[in-house]
This record gives structure tokens, C-alpha cells and sequence, in this order.
């Protein structure tokens, strides 16, 4: 029944940019995957051999995989050996887990599972998400068994194993990165590992479905902790007039001290969305994760107010915002602090409102909306702006030339122009 991989076909739940370069990168393998989304706009670009996401070199092995067949997309899960969950684990306003994708995947696949088949899920989750999610499809098909019930003898077996990838680099790193496998028994996690030998060099740990879960949570905690520390160290030297860059430069000299660079505030799917599971499940006792997290959001509101302030010198000044995306060189748009200093500054009406992102065709919305804020060009942005708003270190903005911005307001929030133009970080 099954090829040497010993999975004859797996399906894939969510098609963004985990689940599509972790079905393509399978298939490439010569396993047939079915890619399953609800959106029919992208499964059609999937099928027709085109990304929907930038990612480098996604397109060329996806031509490969849909041209061999080994690769399709549908909009309605079909049956399978393994089914890979990888589906958006947003949080709420109120900053609340919102696990609603995980559990409509669910209850999409319910129906086609079957006696001997792997179920993953790989979205980022709360502590106890894979024991829930077991539960409820035990509940929706009463004729199987699972792991919680009959330990090392279900009918099916079920595992976390979360993606650890970095846009941009996702297809090495879906390769290269070592995985935390979290089988809610032995046999569950003895498949898994079957399953990720497929394409995985790197090194596989086996452990609970509990602590696989917290392992991703607690990586991208750490990084918000350390990436507040620099932020807030930012905003005490703006306080003090001193250049945050030198500080840390200088600090960094220390053989134990490594001190991150600040930025605009934390963006991106993982980081400003991860720690608030942990948060969430122990409110009184995540203290410092809490304080991290508000740090960051602070950060992005601290810029914006640095704007307001230069702003208000001006009548309707010509304010220039180089950069959009959360990271450099990079389409993704995701929780990007930049989005949201220049959603507040259109609010705001501060004046005339320019975007300089070489990677995107059109505004996001509500951005696109309002029509007061438009794309412009790099050139064009400098010569007409009283103020410019550096928020992305993107490659294209490195080569900007200093006498471009003489004379000009020059808030630089990731120290790639220090000494340029009047500047403030």
C-alpha cells in the first residue's frame, strides 16, 4: 500500500507559507500530496504551477512537483496516509488564542481519516492544543480510536510537530532545522519520525505533545525578551539623548554581552503572537514574557509619537515611510509594527504620506482604502519628504546616499544611516 517512504499519499491543510513549501518540498521527494485550502483564488495559482506567497525558490520546485503530478491542490480534504495541519493560530484583541482554523481543519479531515493513518498538526498552539484537538476528533468519529484512549493502540495515531522555518529561508530550513516531535504516545512518535525522514536532515527529538508545544512557544518568547530589551534600551536613550546604536556597539565588546539591534516594535506570524498562549494559560505567573510583549507593542507607539512630534514643526509636511514588511527583503506583511505606524499616522492626518516598499505592488488594506497614503517610489519619496521614516532595513535602502538626505528629518528606528540627516532614533 505505501511507497518506500512508507506514505503512498499525504495531504497537506493550509497552503500558506508553511503548509505550501512543506507540500511541495514532499513532494519533490516523490511522495504524492494533495494540498488542501479554502481559498479556491489559491489553489487555482497552486495547480497552474505558481506560488501565491514569495518565497525564494518556491516557484521552481512547485512547477516541479505540479508538473510530475506529484503535487495538487483541492479545496475539500481527501483520504490519506498522513494529514499535516498547518493552519493560522492568530490571537483575538483581547490577545486570547484563537484556534479556530486548527479546529475547522479538523473537522474538515474527520470524515476521510482513517484505520492507520498520521494526523500532525504543526501550527504554532497553546499548551494542550494536540490533546484537544484529539478529543474533539474522537468525538466527530466514534467508529476509530485514538492515542488518549488506547495509548500505543489506536486506530490512529496523532503527533505535534511545529515548523521552525524563517521566511525567505523556509525551504532549507524546512530541510536543515531540527524538529521537536511530540507523539501523544510511542507509536504516534515512531511514525512521525517515519514521516519526517522523508525530507528532514536535521536532528529529530522525541518528547510530549505538551512539551513540543511549549518548546516553540518558548523559542519565539525568548526572542521577544531579548528583542525588548534592546527596544527599551532604545527608548532610554532616546530619553537621554544618546545614540542607542553606539551603546550597544560599544556593550557588545564584552565577551558575555550580546545585545540585540532595536527596531519599530516585533512583527511577523510567530514572535508578537506566540508568547500570549503562554501568557493566556498562566496570567500570574508569565510576568516577564508579559512585560516583553508590552515593551515591543510600546516600541511601535514610541516611534509613531517621535513622527507626531517632528510632524508638528511642519504645516502639512511630506512624510516618507521606507518599509512595510515585518523583516527586510521579504513580501510578508504580517503584524508588521511598520503597517501599524503608518495606519496611525494616516489617522492622524499628519500630513502628506508616502510608501516605499520595493517589495509589494499594492497597499494592504485598510492602508489601500483612505486613498491619503500612496506607494512611491525611492527616489521620488526622498526628494519630496520633509521627514523620512527608515522602519525596514531592506537591502535597497543601504545604498542611499547621505546628501539625499541633508536637510531632511531622518528617523532611522534600525541604525542603518546613523549620522545621516537630523536624526532621531
Amino acid at each position: 500500500m505505501s511507497g518506500k517512504s512508507g506514505f503512498s499519499k499525504v495531504s497537506v491543510v493550509g497552503l500558506g507559507y508553511v503548509g505550501l513549501p512543506t507540500a511541495a518540498t514532499i513532494a519533490t521527494r516523490g511522495v504524492p500530496v494533495v494540498g488542501v485550502d479554502i481559498d479556491p483564488e489559491a489553489v487555482r495559482t497552486i495547480n497552474s504551477g505558481t506560488s501565491h506567497i514569495a518565497e525564494t525558490d518556491l516557484d521552481v520546485i512547485l512547477r516541479a512537483a505540479v508538473g510530475t503530478g506529484k503535487l495538487r491542490a483541492v479545496t475539500e480534504p481527501e483520504p490519506a496516509d498522513a494529514f499535516v495541519i498547518a493552519v493560522p493560530t492568530p490571537i483575538r484583541a483581547d490577545r486570547s488564542s484563537d484556534l479556530s482554523a486548527v479546529e475547522a481543519a479538523v473537522r474538515s479531515i474527520a470524515p476521510v481519516v482513517a484505520k492507520g493513518n498520521l494526523i500532525i498538526l504543526e501550527s504554532t498552539s497553546p499548551v494542550g492544543t494536540t490533546e484537544r484537538m484529539t478529543q474533539l476528533l474522537s468525538e466527530l468519529r466514534t467508529d476509530l480510536t485514538f492515542p488518549l484512549a488506547a495509548p500505543n493502540a489506536s486506530d490512529v495515531m496523532v503527533a505535534y510537530c511545529p515548523e521552525r522555518i524563517l521566511p525567505g529561508q523556509t525551504l532549507r530550513e524546512l530541510v536543515d532545522n531540527s524538529r521537536t516531535i511530540g507523539g501523544l504516545d510511542d507509536r504516534s512518535a515512531e511514525r512521525t519520525l517515519e514521516f519526517y525522514s522523508i525530507f528532514c536532515r536535521g536532528e529529530m527529538i522525541v518528547m510530549s505533545s505538551r512539551a513540543a508545544e511549549l518548546v516553540k512557544l518558548a523559542e519565539n518568547a525568548f526572542r521577544d525578551v531579548n528583542i525588548a530589551f534592546a527596544n527599551e534600551l532604545s527608548m532610554l536613550c532616546a530619553d537621554w539623548g544618546i545614540d542607542v546604536h553606539e551603546v550597544i556597539a560599544a556593550a557588545n565588546r564584552h565577551p558575555r554581552v550580546d545585545i540585540l539591534q532595536p527596531g519599530p516594535g516585533v512583527g511577523g506570524h510567530c514572535i508578537p503572537v506566540d508568547p500570549w498562549f503562554i501568557v493566556e494559560a498562566m496570567p500570574d505567573k508569565a510576568r516577564l514574557i508579559r512585560t516583553a510583549r508590552e515593551v515591543n507593542d510600546r516600541k511601535t507607539s514610541f516611534v509613531f509619537e517621535q513622527i507626531r512630534h517632528r510632524a508638528d514643526r511642519f504645516k502639512r509636511p511630506a512624510i516618507a515611510f521606507l518599509g512595510l514588511t515585518y523583516k527586510p527583503d521579504v513580501d510578508d506583511l504580517r503584524e508588521s509594527p511598520a503597517v501599524a505606524i503608518v495606519e496611525r499616522a494616516r489617522k492622524a492626518r499628519l500630513g502628506e504620506l508616502m510608501v516605499v516598499e520595493p517589495h509589494i505592488q499594492v497597499l494592504p488594506r485598510p492602508l489601500s482604502e483612505a486613498g491619503d497614503v500612496r506607494l512611491a517610489g525611492l527616489e521620488e519619496a526622498l526628494r519630496r519628504a520633509d521627514i523620512v521614516a527608515l522602519l525596514v532595513a531592506h537591502r535597497a535602502f543601504r545604498r542611499v546616499p547621505v546628501q539625499a538626505l541633508a536637510e531632511k528629518v531622518v528617523i532611522d528606528t534600525v541604525g542603518l544611516w546613523r549620522g545621516a540627516g537630523q536624526t532621531v532614533r
